[in-house]
C-alpha cells in the first residue's frame, strides 16, 4: 500500500513539475464544429501507396513542383537544393543557402535553406520562396539567384518568418504566403498546436519591386492557387483544415470567404487540374481516435496544449491527397 501511495505521489509530483515549466507556445482556443468527413469519396484509402517512388535517396523531401514549356519538372528539397528533372534525369540547379554536409537535417535548415513554393514565370525563370531567406528569381540553367525580397526586410515592418506557398499570375505578379510572423519552419508543429492567426497573403509587383500585404490574420497560410480567370486566389489555412477564397478583381475584389471548410486533413499545396477541379495535398489526415481526432479534441483547450508541447513531439507525417470542386 505504501509503495502504491509513494508511486502515486511521485507521478503527481512529476506531472505538477511539468505543469510549472514554461511553455514555448501561447495557444489560442479553436473549435472544430464537425468531425472530419471521412466517408464516401473521402474514405481513408491507401491508393498513394501504389505510386512509384522516383529518385529514391536522391530527392530529400521534395515540396513544390512546377514545369516549363518543354515539360521539364522543377522542385526544391529539404536540404536547400533546387533540381530539374529532364528526360528522366535529375540535375542539380543551385543551393539556396550554404552547401554543407549537414544539409538535410533540421538543425541546419536555416543555414542550407528550404525552398518551399516553386513556380515558373513568363520569362522562363524560376520563382522560389525559401522559408529562411526570402523570395528569389532563379535562372534554371545557370542557377544564378536574384533576391527579390529578403526575410529580414519583410513588409509593413514585419520580417518574414515562414515563407511557404507561391503563385505567379500571367502578368508576372507574384503571390506568396508567410505562414507565421512568430514561428519559423523548424517549429511548424508549434504553429499547428498554437492555432494562432499570424499568417499573411502577400503580393510582389516585379515592375515596381514592391511588396504589399493583401490579407493578414490567417491560420498558418500555406498553399496558393489562382483561378483560371485569375479573378480570385485560394489560400490553404493548414492549422484549421480549411481553404479560403480571396477575390482579386470584380465586384467582390478584396472580399475573403471560406471556400472549403472542415477538410479531412491539413491542406498544403493546391494545384488546378485540367478538369477545372483543385488538387490539394493533405499533409496529415484527421484520423479519428476513440471519438474524434486528437488535435480536434485538444483544440479548444490552451492549457492542455501547453502541457503537451512540453513533451517531446514525434517527427514524421503521413501524406495523402484530395480533390475539390
Amino acid at each position: 500500500m505504501y509503495l502504491k501511495c509513494g508511486f502515486s505521489v511521485a507521478v503527481l509530483a512529476a506531472a505538477f513539475g511539468i505543469y510549472l515549466l514554461p511553455s514555448p507556445i501561447d495557444p489560442e482556443p479553436f473549435m472544430f464544429n464537425k468531425p472530419p468527413p471521412l466517408i464516401g469519396p473521402l474514405t481513408i484509402n491507401r491508393k498513394l501507396h501504389q505510386g512509384r517512388r522516383l529518385f529514391y535517396g536522391q530527392l530529400k523531401g521534395p515540396e513544390s513542383f512546377t514545369t516549363d514549356n518543354e515539360g521539364n519538372l522543377y522542385t526544391g528539397t529539404v536540404d536547400g537544393k533546387l533540381w530539374q528533372i529532364r528526360d528522366g534525369q535529375l540535375s542539380f540547379i543551385t543551393q539556396m543557402g550554404k552547401n554543407v554536409s549537414e544539409c538535410g537535417t533540421s538543425d541546419f535548415e536555416p543555414v542550407c535553406g528550404r525552398p518551399h513554393g516553386v513556380r515558373m514565370d513568363r520569362s522562363g525563370h524560376l520563382i522560389v520562396v525559401d522559408s529562411y531567406f526570402g523570395l528569389f528569381k532563379v535562372h534554371p540553367q545557370t542557377g544564378e539567384k536574384t533576391l527579390l525580397v529578403s526575410n529580414e526586410d519583410g513588409t509593413d515592418g514585419i520580417p518574414f518568418r515562414f515563407l511557404n506557398g507561391l503563385e505567379v499570375s500571367s502578368n508576372g505578379t507574384i503571390y506568396f504566403t508567410d505562414s507565421s510572423s512568430k514561428w519559423g519552419r523548424q517549429h511548424h508543429r508549434y504553429e499547428v498546436l498554437e492555432t494562432n492567426h499570424l499568417g499573411r497573403l502577400l503580393q510582389y509587383n516585379p515592375m515596381k519591386q514592391t511588396t504589399v500585404t493583401l490579407l493578414d490574420g490567417l491560420y498558418m497560410a500555406n498553399g496558393l492557387a489562382l483561378s483560371p480567370e485569375e479573378d480570385y486566389i485560394l489560400i490553404a489555412e493548414t492549422s484549421v483544415c480549411r481553404i479560403l477564397r480571396y477575390w482579386l478583381t470584380g465586384s467582390k475584389a478584396g472580399v475573403k470567404e471560406i471556400f472549403v471548410d472542415n477538410m479531412p486533413g491539413y491542406p498544403d499545396n493546391i494545384r488546378i487540374s485540367a478538369m477545372g477541379t483543385y488538387r490539394v495535398g493533405v499533409s496529415t489526415t484527421r484520423f479519428p481516435g476513440l471519438f474524434l481526432p486528437f488535435l480536434d479534441i485538444i483544440a479548444p483547450y490552451p492549457a492542455l496544449k501547453r502541457f503537451i508541447v512540453k513533451q517531446i513531439l514525434p517527427d514524421g507525417a503521413c501524406v495523402s491527397s484530395t480533390q475539390v470542386h
